[in-house]
């Protein structure tokens, strides 16, 4: 019985750590914390994989101990690391047009309270629904909506200004 258990866990993570990494480095920022706090969740469902093999939830599970945990690191100050400024590059733009807006977006996400921030990730990364989402926060689906939008304005906002700034940076450059 201990072996096939055994092998239902190591297929589960096989199937879901890269998501959940992905979903996790969102979340926090950082490749290797990212990993920390995948490796935390996945050692929090292997505690509790039995009593979730009787449920259909597993998914759900964890990706609300992934969101609980984030939460928890979060408040910790020592935890989260504040860069000291930005590198202002002098090569063409033109060529990493892409990797400057998925860092000005994880700048952008980095900026969000936490739970502003797990709300956009579920909602718009992963694709969840509100219902879901809120399943996944431990929240109503109001207060999911109400988290989605004031994160997503907070996003167009930085997202403007760092145009902006950018703007700025070309033209007198």
């Amino acid at each position: 019985m201990r072996d096939r258990e055994d092998e239902e866990v190591t297929a589960f993570v096989r199937a879901r750590y890269g998501p959940l990494v992905r979903t996790a480095f969102l979340l926090c920022g950082d490749r290797g914390k990212a990993e920390d706090l995948v490796q935390t969740t996945l050692a929090k469902t292997v505690v509790a994989w039995p009593r979730l093999q009787r449920s259909e939830g597993i998914d759900h599970y964890v990706q609300r101990v992934l969101v609980n945990t984030f939460v928890t690191w979060r408040r910790r100050r020592s935890w989260w690391e504040q860069p000291l400024g930005r590198l202002v590059e002098s090569q063409a733009r033109d060529e990493y047009v892409g990797v400057e807006q998925r860092d000005l977006l994880r700048r952008a996400l980095d900026g969000l309270p936490a739970r502003q921030r797990a709300a956009v990730v579920l909602r718009f990364y992963e694709d969840l629904s509100e219902q879901d989402t809120a399943h996944a926060l431990g929240c109503s689906v109001g207060t999911v909506k109400s988290l989605s939008s004031r994160g997503l304005e907070t996003l167009r906002k930085q997202w403007v200004e760092a145009d902006a700034a950018v703007e700025h940076e070309v033209r007198y450059a």
